[in-house]
């Protein structure tokens, strides 16, 4: 692996990042808070936040969910992708993610975490069974 790689991706160096992230996530949170404080699977969402602590229907920092009210665990499972993509960049992933765009259609990120769990698509019909 290239040294770079190795020392800024799933590294100690990265897992500081997503930590140092969840701190902050938690400072603006959980005093913004007008709603619950959960965790769910590892993720800690804060609900109630006004709308201009995110873009879109809420954002992870870390592994800490903000949002004002679009929760459930199809979004949770997109979100916990996104604590995932923290871990293994850290520091890197805002720039990262930055760079990617903010078109959730063409954002790596936004892809890799799904798009229809993260509600920038409808949900895909299933076809009736037959029987």
């Amino acid at each position: 692996m290239n040294p770079l790689k190795s020392l800024f991706l799933d590294s100690p160096i990265s897992r500081l990042g997503y930590h140092a992230a969840t701190v902050v996530g938690l400072v603006v949170g959980v005093p913004l808070s007008t709603g619950r404080v959960e965790v769910h699977e590892g993720l800690i969402v804060c609900r109630g936040l006004p709308k201009w602590a995110f873009r879109r229907g809420g954002t992870c920092v870390g592994r800490v969910y903000l949002t004002r009210d679009v929760v459930g665990e199809r979004v949770f499972r997109h979100e916990r992708v996104h604590v995932e993509q923290w871990k293994r960049y850290g520091f890197l992933f805002p720039p990262l993610y930055w760079l990617a765009g903010f078109d959730p259609l063409k954002n790596r990120f936004e892809i890799e975490a799904g798009l229809e769990d993260g509600n920038y698509l409808p949900p895909r019909r299933r076809p009736a069974a037959r029987g």
